[in-house]
């Protein structure tokens, strides 16, 4: 617990590192963050060997399929998985006046790990999100695309940006990001990559017309449970 604890106290916001908006549109942005978080390889340690990863499966057609991702997800009122996530989640809070009742995490084992292209519809109010997306562990390719694109031949499938985020990097999507934009982390099972974690928190304000139709991601089940989509 010592041990923890003294590790723990280096992992926090850089409040000197800056923020940086990408306007992707006239509605939609992302805005990054470099080095965001301090200590990121303590907690990346620490989350890799201490949270209780579990499988997923994504109904495709008329069968289940085993998603090439492990993910796990954290309540209000239940234990957090470190309690260095407890400033990260206010601070997210408070910069973008908004509540999360939660957050998700994601990890990505190797390069034969990843996720396709997709709009994070199960939110289904898609006018007004943030998404906010802390990567802890290596460096991967991290693409968007406008919606408009999605059956280009070009070399990344019709991506205009990769973000590629490092241990402590911050991305948060924002705006119409999740109605007229798709994002992806590529599978790369040639290349020696090595595990990274995805954190994410999600909120959808309730304005717009709710998005009627199937997500991505559903059904999907975590150890039998319905959960939400990551990056």
């Amino acid at each position: 617990m010592g041990d923890s604890a003294a590790a723990g106290e280096h992992i926090g916001v850089d409040a000197t590192v800056g923020i940086e908006r990408l306007q992707l549109d006239e509605t939609s942005w992302v805005d990054v963050g470099r080095g965001w978080l301090s200590g990121a390889d303590d907690l990346f340690d620490a989350l890799h060997s201490g949270v209780a990863w579990r499988s997923s499966q994504l109904f495709r057609y008329d069968h289940w399929v085993e998603e090439r991702r492990l993910g796990s997800m954290w309540r209000r009122g239940t234990p957090l998985p470190h309690p260095a996530l407890a400033p990260i989640h206010r601070t997210l809070q408070h910069h973008y006046g908004v509540t999360f009742e939660g957050f998700g995490l994601i990890l990505y084992r190797d390069g034969s790990d990843g996720q396709a292209f997709h709009r994070d519809t199960d939110m289904r109010w898609l006018d007004d999100t943030v998404i906010a997306i802390l990567t802890l562990g290596a460096a991967r390719p991290w693409l968007l695309r406008p919606r408009a694109s999605r059956h280009a031949d070009a070399v990344g499938k019709g991506a205009t940006h990769d973000l590629r985020p490092a241990a402590g990097d911050l991305l948060v999507m924002g705006g119409r990001c999740q109605a007229d934009w798709e994002h992806s982390v590529p599978y790369r099972p040639d290349e020696p990559l090595g595990p990274r974690i995805s954190i994410q928190w999600r909120h959808a304000r309730q304005r717009g017309r709710p998005f009627v139709g199937g997500s991505y991601r559903a059904p999907l089940a975590y150890g039998g449970k319905r959960s939400s989509s990551g990056q």
